[in-house]
């Protein structure tokens, strides 16, 4: 039986009854059922990582924070390319957000 309390939490009302049964018979696909609760939970870590990095490096820029912007570029991209090499994002999605960034951190320090 899986456990939905993580989503319904301790004390509120019961889940559906849908909510309940198991995905499959079979234990091969109960252990794949098992195993993509786990990775969709891994992504949806890693996928906040990434928003987190994006918003402080946009927010930074906006501020007219370059140097801290230029500080967190190298790691903010490192997570990029993590992430892509995970499959956790597309590749043309990891260089459209490097391409961005660069694009923006380029225009405010030449401003600045």
């Amino acid at each position: 039986m899986l456990c939905y309390t993580r989503w319904f939490g301790a004390g509120r009302l019961a889940p559906p009854a849908w909510r309940t049964k198991l995905v499959a018979s079979h234990s091969s696909a109960v252990k794949a059922h098992r195993q993509s609760l786990k990775n969709r939970d891994r992504n949806r870590h890693y996928r906040s990582q990434l928003r987190h990095a994006l918003k402080s490096m946009r927010s930074a820029m906006a501020e007219g924070k370059v140097e801290d912007a230029k500080a967190s570029m190298s790691t903010t991209v490192s997570l990029i390319d993590k992430l892509a090499g995970k499959g956790i994002i597309h590749g043309n999605a990891a260089g459209r957000y490097k391409s961005r960034l660069a694009k923006q951190l380029s225009a405010r320090s030449a401003s600045a």
